[in-house]
């Protein structure tokens, strides 16, 4: 069920928000959810891939957290240049797993 939800801006973000509109041939309303929707969504990929980088979340964990397949997060990681956090302890650990 929609909700709504009422803001405050200033008059120079109102006015561009109804040029957008204008140029888009959409009303504000829908100019607006679609800018929350997709700020919502590069939030989530942000969150998830900044505590994949700290180790905090594991790929398919960040992937999870914000809806994404583990092709599309690998692509936006390659995208962000996102330092992924393999060691070279982590390298030796695979190696010996190898062994075994």
């Amino acid at each position: 069920m929609p909700v709504t939800i009422t803001t405050r801006i200033d008059d120079s973000l109102s006015k561009l928000i109804d040029d957008i509109a204008k140029r888009e041939g959409m009303d504000r309303s829908t100019v607006l959810r679609r800018f929350l929707m997709e700020a919502s969504k590069n939030w989530l990929i942000n969150k998830a891939l900044k505590d994949f980088e700290e180790g905090k979340a594991t790929l398919r964990q960040a992937a999870d957290f914000c809806n994404l397949s583990l092709r599309l997060i690998i692509e936006e990681i390659s995208l962000r240049k996102v330092k992924i956090p393999y060691t070279l302890e982590d390298l030796d650990e695979d190696i010996k797993g190898l062994d075994e």
